[in-house]
């Protein structure tokens, strides 16, 4: 790919997202789901106008979209937060990850395409979508509420087992195996308490090193260090998303943190956009009708195991049935994380099939979410009176 072509992918993507997300959030649907439309569209694999021909072409710019994604993640996780939270939020927490990832890997095996391919199911049919999330509870006016504070403890704690997870399944979906996949997996263990150390008690250090007045150098310098962290992890033998988050988490636990959350934003919206549009890309729409039946399956469990979640942890914190209901609502979408996972499935030439069944999957909750979250008040009967008696 020359310049020229190279300069008109970028520009026709980042304009092929914008038009389609616009006309998507006008009927209240979630831009991530609209960017992969727009990849698929313009994709090798559609009729008609193809921006890329080799989705690969466009391979650094997507490593930078998961870069500053996983970055923004590790800015809003807050070792603190975690400690403060007490026994109740790490019981409610440990609850979704049970249901959601045992359930998630239950269905993974019944599905019958690989070991690995189910962990990778697993994964992505356990986690939710932190942006998404919070982007509701904003949009509903929710974020103050109590249910709500439990809601962003839970996300939390799955940032904190997204780290362990992309851990371990790291070597697993590279193919190592015996002493190698232990020695690979103590480096990861090792990086992340090194890192998670750093946040936890170096945050004056951190604020010394990055200090600065002037705007441009932070950006310089954040940039720098997120993308230099996530290329050691990759090094490592480590997930390079694993990378990425942990020196987000290092910096939102220092005394810049406020100044580069705002100023990441940008780069987080743009380069994400262009990580979905990619992702986008891989996806042949032909594909899509083969794992059709598994995907609605797939949306019925996960609805099925966040409402119990969601119920579990409101029993905990003695919340009625309406905030049971908004919790496990709230927490239904999946996203970027669900979408991480696949690009590693695609890396790792695992099934063809998982691509399709992640892209799908993500896309129906994206649009069943943010409705069932507006209109939650309506849905309280999907949980039974006799459990809040």
């Amino acid at each position: 790919m020359n310049t020229g072509h190279a300069l008109l992918a970028v520009g026709g993507a980042f304009l092929a997202s914008g038009v389609i997300a616009r006309a998507g959030v006008r009927i209240g649907l979630p831009t991530i789901p609209l960017f992969m439309v727009a990849g698929i569209l313009f994709g090798p694999n559609t009729p008609g106008l193809s921006l890329v021909d080799d989705p690969a072409d466009m391979a650094v710019l997507s490593g930078l979209g998961l870069v500053f994604l996983l970055f923004y993640l590790g800015l809003e996780f807050s070792v603190d937060d975690l400690v403060s939270g007490g026994r109740k939020l790490a019981l409610a927490g440990a609850g979704y990850l049970v249901l959601n990832i045992g359930g998630g890997l239950a269905f993974g095996f019944a599905l019958g395409w690989g070991t690995r391919e189910a962990l990778v199911i697993a994964g992505a049919i356990g986690i939710s979508s932190s942006a998404i999330v919070t982007k509701l509870l904003v949009e509903s006016r929710r974020l103050r509420n109590p249910e709500s504070r439990l809601v962003m403890g839970i996300i939390v704690i799955e940032d904190v087992f997204l780290a362990l997870y992309l851990a371990v399944l790291q070597p697993v979906l590279s193919g190592t195996s015996g002493v190698r996949a232990l020695l690979d997996f103590g480096k990861a263990f090792a990086f992340l308490l090194v890192l998670a150390a750093i946040a936890r008690w170096g945050g004056r250090v951190v604020t010394r090193l990055f200090h600065s007045a002037d705007d441009e150098l932070l950006v310089v310098c954040f940039v720098g260090v997120a993308v230099t962290g996530a290329a050691v992890a990759h090094e490592l033998g480590v997930s390079d998303a694993i990378g990425a988050f942990m020196i987000g988490a290092v910096l939102g636990g220092s005394g810049v943190a406020p100044r580069v959350h705002k100023l990441v934003l940008p780069l987080r919206d743009a380069f994400g956009a262009l990580f979905f549009f990619i992702f986008g890309l891989s996806i042949d729409p032909a594909a899509v009708g083969t794992v059709l039946l598994p995907v609605l399956v797939a949306v019925a469990v996960t609805i099925v195991l966040n409402l119990g979640a969601g119920l579990y942890a409101a029993k905990l914190h003695s919340f009625d049935r309406q905030q049971a209901v908004d919790i496990g609502l709230t927490v239904l979408t999946r996203g970027e994380f669900s979408l991480v996972l696949a690009s590693m499935a695609v890396a790792a030439d695992l099934d063809e099939r998982v691509a399709p069944f992640v892209a799908e999957y993500v896309l129906l909750l994206a649009v069943i979410g943010p409705l069932a979250v507006l209109r939650s008040d309506r849905l309280t009967w999907l949980l039974p009176k006799r459990a809040f008696v």
